[in-house]
């Protein structure tokens, strides 16, 4: 069975109000792009995959999609949360908002740990993609469980060792499918991954 959105951190939940649509529109017309395109969804036997974030100010918060989203194509403001605080070595999270923050948000936290340029992250699931891309672009070891603190160290050593790589493209070599894309803005690290599936389109044509 897949532990795809199983929350592996203590997730401390404060309850609050939904965030504003202006904090959210951007984010959820990229990721209904993300979705069209297949990269963002669920499995035949419902586990979804799939979710995008933004740095937030304070800059060290970031507005995440919740967990349990992936096979909903129209997110609304309740399928938002702000992490509001995160600590890798405690191994976990705070957020604010009216549910649960995505599995994955100790992975998005560590990019904008990493590095003040990237203010976006999409986490994607794509065979063609993770297949092409394994060990050509930086690949996290296929021990590394995601959701995991380690995941997060591991992630902030990638980055620290591949600052600019031109795709700004990490590869979950332990997490099936799994591609993680950053940028400094959702249409940067959006198009990054529209353009590479494209790409993989026309290659699979010929």
């Amino acid at each position: 069975m897949r532990d795809e959105g199983l929350i592996k951190f203590d997730c401390q939940l404060t309850e609050g109000a939904p965030l504003g649509w202006h904090k959210i529109q951007t984010m959820c017309e990229w990721r209904k792009l993300l979705y069209d395109a297949g990269l963002i969804g669920a499995y035949r036997d419902g586990t979804g995959y799939g979710n995008v974030s933004i740095r937030d100010t304070p800059a060290h918060q970031l507005i995440i999609t919740s967990s349990g989203t992936g096979a909903i194509r129209n997110l609304r403001p309740t399928h938002f949360t702000r992490v509001t605080d995160f600590d890798f070595d405690q191994n976990w999270v705070r957020c604010l908002g009216p549910i649960e923050a995505s599995s994955e948000s100790l992975t998005h936290a560590s990019f904008y740990d990493a590095s003040r340029a990237i203010n976006a992250v999409t986490h994607i699931h794509h065979q063609g993609m993770s297949s092409d891309y394994f060990g050509k672009l930086p690949t996290t070891s296929g021990d590394t469980a995601y959701g995991t603190p380690e995941m997060a160290f591991e992630m902030s050593e990638l980055l620290r060792q591949h600052p600019q790589t031109e795709k700004r493209l990490i590869v979950n070599g332990g997490h099936e499918e799994g591609v993680i894309a950053y940028g400094n803005s959702l249409g940067h690290a959006g198009s990054i991954l529209l353009n590479c599936c494209d790409h993989i389109f026309r290659s699979l044509e010929k």
